[in-house]
This record gives C-alpha cells, structure tokens and sequence, in this order.
C-alpha cells in the first residue's frame, strides 16, 4: 500500500545545497547520519513504493536495491571527470532492464539535486557506440519505421521536455526538441525526455503516484529503443 506520509522533506535539498558549498571528504564524514537520513532512507522508500508499479510494467526490471543498478553514486570519479568535486550534489533513483554483455539500456528514472526534480526516461551509449543498445537496436528500429519519433512527439510533446546529445568538434552538443530525422540517430550518444517538478512537489505524499504516471507514459520509449522483441 501506497504511504500517506511524504518521502522527501526539504532537509534532502538542504543536504545538497550544504554539500556544494561544503565539498570535502571531511564533511562528508562527519555528516555521514545526516546523509543517511536526507538521501539514502528516502530513496529507498521510494525504490519501496515504486517497485511494484515498474515491474507491473516490466518484470526483468532490476529491483534489488544495490547503488549502480538502482542508485547513482554520489562519489564523483575525478579520473575523467572536468569537475574534480568529490561528490555529486545530485541523485537519481533508476530502473533499467540487464542487458547481457556490458552494453547500457535505457532507464526510467528519478532525479533530485539542489533545487531541481525530475522524472523521465533517459538513454546513452556509454562506452563505444557501435557496440552500444543506440546503434544495434535503437538506430535499426528507427530507420525501420521512420515516423516513430514523431509520433513520440504528437503524444507525450505537450508535457515532456526532450533533448539529445552528439559529439561535435570533440565536444558533447545538446540539442533540444525530438530527433525526428532518422539521420540524427547515426550520431546520436545520448536521448532524455524527462518532465520536471518543483522541489515541493518531491514533498507531497502524492509524488510516487506521479512518477508512477511517468513511467507508465514513457515505458514504451524504452521498450522501443533497447528492449528485444
């Protein structure tokens, strides 16, 4: 059953806008319990609440509560990273499907950092592209049916922001709006289409029913662009 009582309060926002002023190993370790309390326990509430309602729309939906699958790390690795910061003032709850070898699928996830929520659905290509879930089975699909894209647009335009990425000049380009040319999909490394909420909204009680109502809009991105038939 659905809890009554709000997940989120304004000590996770709290927590994040400290932690980017106060970006050390220091503080952090000695804000560990306020980190468990703000972040952690929250998340996994709800990781809790919207479990079922992932796996109602897909059952090989990883649920297992561990940070990678469904958590997003909040150490920053500053091998490869311009920002060398130690931690990320942001976390992202996520589902996705295991692929097999080590390709990334995409993900139904949600967000919250320092005055921002979102919720949506979000693919990349992680390592190399032409072996990545984009190229062997995004790409295919899209140039199979052409007006994919832009039926996604028509249906989900009105309420959900969409954007992508590509390498242009050695350097990570957005682009705002649909991807509606199947040519944009040979270079295309990364597609989010999210809606975003005020923090406030993070602290109602009614914010898993909400999400849920994302996932459920845009579940068929996902299915489309990296799940076999």
């Amino acid at each position: 059953m659905a809890s009554t009582k709000p997940i989120f309060a304004r000590e996770t926002f709290q927590f994040f806008r400290d932690l980017g002023r106060h970006n050390r190993k220091e503080w952090m370790d000695s804000n560990r319990d306020r980190y468990q309390s703000a972040i952690v326990q929250p998340f996994r509430r709800l990781l809790e609440e919207l479990a079922p309602a992932a796996l109602e729309l897909d059952s090989r939906f990883d649920t297992s509560g561990r940070t990678g699958p469904n958590f997003s790390r909040i150490n920053r690795d500053i091998r490869f990273a311009k920002d060398k910061t130690l931690y990320k003032t942001h976390m992202y709850l996520k589902f996705s499907v295991p692929s097999t070898g080590k390709r990334e699928t995409g993900q139904l996830y949600v967000g919250l950092s320092v005055d921002t929520v979102t919720a949506g659905f979000r693919i990349y290509s992680g390592g190399k592209r032409k072996e990545s879930t984009l190229a062997l089975i995004a790409e295919p699909r899209v140039n199979a049916d052409s007006g994919w894209v832009a039926k996604q647009k028509k249906r989900l335009g009105r309420r959900y922001q969409s954007y992508w990425y590509t390498i242009e000049k050695g350097e990570w380009t957005k682009h705002s709006g649909w991807p509606t040319a199947p040519a944009n999909w040979k270079r295309i490394l990364a597609w989010i289409v999210r809606r975003k909420f005020a923090p406030s909204a993070a602290a109602r009680a009614t914010f898993p029913r909400e999400v849920t109502k994302v996932f459920h809009d845009l579940y068929p991105l996902l299915r489309f662009t990296s799940l076999p038939h």
